[in-house]
């Protein structure tokens, strides 16, 4: 049972730090980020290779734990999880979106979004109900049966949203969704993920620096090396 805060807050870092050894010195990916984000929220952080934002979304996303501060996410302290307890809030309660998509290549669209489901044990029947309705989400309902190579990059990438959607999350992390596409799939993309933000109140952060993305975000975190610069609505 996750232990949900009542005024809807998904995801609290609180002065958070991280470092990577690097030989006798080290890398601070991270210095000092506090930042709050709250449910139905279509954010992003922004910033160059380099600022830190994807080490952001994965200790948000429990891939990887801060060298200080504290992260909460959906009501847990990411910091004090087990391994087996991150994974348990990642595989019930978040999506993830990478940009290189990520999909079983022998697997078809359909098997590569019921495979979350498969790993929560769900039934046959709800697992059906659920992966054809996350592709009809995408606009892929059609090409159930089509495997990644006989897709392309947009329609792959749609895929990899409806198998990030299919168990209905409270949270989808999306890192750098458009790197890999054309002008016209990454405006797909993105209208369905807003357009699934709106209708199931799931809330998104990306990361990113394209400024196709940037331009559909309600909130845009800004990120230089490692700090927060800016933090603005609207």
């Amino acid at each position: 049972m996750l232990n949900m805060p009542d005024n809807n807050l998904i995801v609290e870092t609180v002065e958070l730090v991280k470092r990577y050894p690097m030989g006798r010195q080290e890398l601070v990916a991270l210095k000092g980020v506090s930042l709050r984000f709250c449910r139905g929220e279509f954010s992003g952080v922004i910033g160059p290779s380099g600022s830190g934002k994807t080490t952001l979304l994965n200790i948000i996303g429990t891939l990887d734990v801060p060298s200080s501060g504290s992260v909460r996410v959906l009501g847990e302290t990411v910091e004090r999880l087990s391994p087996a307890a991150a994974a348990r809030l990642r595989s019930r309660h978040i999506g993830f979106v990478f940009q290189t998509f990520n999909l079983l290549p022998v697997y078809t669209a359909y098997e590569n979004v019921e495979f979350p489901l498969l790993l929560l044990g769900m039934g046959a029947q709800e697992r059906r109900r659920r992966v054809m309705a996350a592709l009809e989400w995408v606009g892929l309902a059609d090409r159930a049966n089509s495997r990644p190579a006989q897709l392309s990059g947009g329609e792959c990438q749609r895929v990899a949203i409806a198998r990030a959607m299919v168990k209905e999350p409270a949270l989808v992390l999306a890192d750098e969704p458009t790197a890999n596409l054309d002008a016209e799939n990454s405006h797909h993309i993105l209208e369905t993920m807003q357009k699934l933000n709106q209708e199931l109140g799931t809330t998104f952060i990306f990361s990113t620096h394209d400024d196709k993305v940037i331009g559909y975000l309600r909130r845009r975190i800004r990120l230089v090396d490692g700090r927060v610069a800016a933090d603005e609505t609207g």
